[in-house]
Formats: C-alpha cells, structure tokens, sequence
C-alpha cells in the first residue's frame, strides 16, 4: 500500500467524538517551494502554513478560498498561503534585503507581527476574517489557540515539513446542537490528545493513511471519507491584472509605460504567469469600452 499524496483525507472518531483532517502534500508542495531560494527556517514555515490552510478547509463548507497571511516588521515581511474549495493550493513568502536565518522562526518575537485567517470569495465580495493571537512559538499551538477562542472548541494540530513533502493532522472535539459536547464517552478527547502524542513525524509523512489511522486510533471508531484531490492552482487572471492597473489610475499606468518602452509587463508571484499591456491595451483600460484581454504567458 503506497502513501497518496496531495490529498486531504477528512475522518470521524464516533467513539471519542472527534472529528479529523490529515493532508499530505507533494508535488503542490514542490511546486511552491521552487518558486524562490528560501532559506530553510522560511521554507519550512512556508511549508507548515501550506498544509495548515488546507487543513482548515476539511472541516467546513465555503464557496471562495481560505488562506493565512503573515506579516511583520521584520525580515520576515510576508508570508501567505491559500487553498481553495476546489483544492488548489498557492503560497510565497518575502523577506528583507540580507535577511540571515540560521534558526526556526519563533512566531511571537516577530516584531509588529500579524496573523489573518480569511474566508473570501472574490466573485461575491464576500470576506470573513479572523485573527491570530501570535503569543506561541510555533504555529501549530497559535491556531490551537484560535480555535479554543473563537470556536470554544479544543483542537489539536501537528505539523511537519520533509524534504519533498508536507503533512498534517488536524483534530477537533465535535459540538453538538446546543452547544453541549458531542456524544461519546467523557475522556474521549483526552485519549485522543494522548493517543496522538505517540505519533512519529515519519508516521505522519510516510504511513498510509488507513494503516496510520488504525496504528492510533483502532479503538475509536474510526469512519474514513473519500479522498479530496489537492494541487497547486493560481487564481490570476488577466481580469484581475486590469483591475490592479485601473487602481492605479491612468496617470500611474502612463508612467509605467514611459519607463518600461511602451509596455506594462505584470508577472504573477505565485505562478510566473505573464501579462502584456501596450498603449493601445492601457487606453482601452481606461475608456468607457469594455476591456479586451490582455495577452498572458506561463513559465
């Protein structure tokens, strides 16, 4: 039995009252790892917070995309990871001039530093957003504690990053109507939590998934769903490049094109895609004729 990657596997434990998400990246993974030479604390945290945005997608039903974003004032200026309804995963990462990291990236010693969860639908207008209290270390504990905020609910969340590949668990007491815990036996959730701590990091990155779930929870009743496929999918557009340059105003775009020889060349972060705007292309933006699209190569 082979390890399936770039799949999110949503689980019941009816006897604990537990519900899970387990996701295991590879080629999605890789895909947004080459797109710049991170340094190894960047990259895993970049890693860590690729799985994490679709592990939160497993548990809930939404129209749009869910993605973390992390900024501060320090070398560590940005860090954004996304996944969509559909699977589709994109992420980067941005540091300062001369950054040197030479060990893992404590959350809560970033200066200024914020942490957003956001639902959104860019077709819709629709937007919810939460944000992370950044008083832990690590990742894994900063979203614990979101969830033991604003849910009410306890969750467990582990994290790891190999070479070629990521993966992560995600664990949730179940509510029930009323607010009143879920069905099943009292300390259920306290066996899960302890049952999880005998959990390798090769485990979670190499075990396949019914072998994993049974090794640690054979016990709990466990109901395994099908599979949902996930892989690394950018959601620029050239309609979307054309809104960016209408923001900008006609002044802006004008001066763009004096500087660049006639032309506004747009090059996605997340994809390499390419989109071309020459003067002709920029007037019509700006006229009250319906826009024509601009032309848009990948790499």
């Amino acid at each position: 039995m082979t390890t399936q990657r770039d799949v999110l596997h949503r689980f019941m434990l009816e006897r604990a009252g537990v519900r899970g998400v387990l996701v295991r990246l590879g080629a999605s993974w890789r895909e947004v790892a080459a797109r710049a030479d991170y340094a190894a604390p960047i990259r895993t945290l970049l890693g860590e917070c690729l799985t994490a945005s679709a592990l939160l997608t497993g548990p809930i039903k939404f129209d749009g995309a869910l993605s973390l974003e992390l900024k501060s004032r320090g070398d560590l200026r940005l860090l954004f990871a996304e996944c969509t309804e559909r699977g589709r995963l994109r992420g980067l990462a941005r540091t300062g001039d001369g950054a040197e990291w030479d060990a893992d990236i404590d959350l809560s010693g970033l200066p200024q530093a914020t942490l957003a969860i956001t639902i959104g639908n860019v077709e819709t207008g629709s937007r919810y957003q939460g944000l992370v209290d950044l008083q832990d270390a690590r990742l894994e504990q900063a979203i614990e504690g979101y969830f033991a905020r604003s849910e009410q609910l306890p969750a467990r969340l582990v994290l790891v990053v190999g070479e070629h590949e990521t993966a992560g668990l995600l664990l949730q007491k179940m509510p029930a109507e009323g607010g009143h815990d879920a069905p099943g036996d009292s300390d259920g959730w306290d066996r899960v939590q302890h049952l999880t701590t005998t959990l390798t990091n090769a485990e979670l990155l190499e075990l396949p998934v019914e072998q994993l779930l049974y090794r640690l929870y054979h016990e709990e009743n466990v109901r395994l769903f099908d599979p949902q496929p996930l892989a690394f999918g950018c959601s620029c557009s050239a309609q979307r490049v054309q809104a960016m340059l209408r923001a900008l105003g006609s002044e802006e775009a004008d001066a763009a094109l004096e500087a660049n020889d006639g032309v506004v060349e747009v090059t996605c972060e997340f994809c390499a895609a390419q989109y071309r705007y020459d003067r002709v292309d920029v007037e019509r933006l700006f006229s009250v004729v319906p826009s024509a699209p601009a032309s848009s190569s990948s790499h």
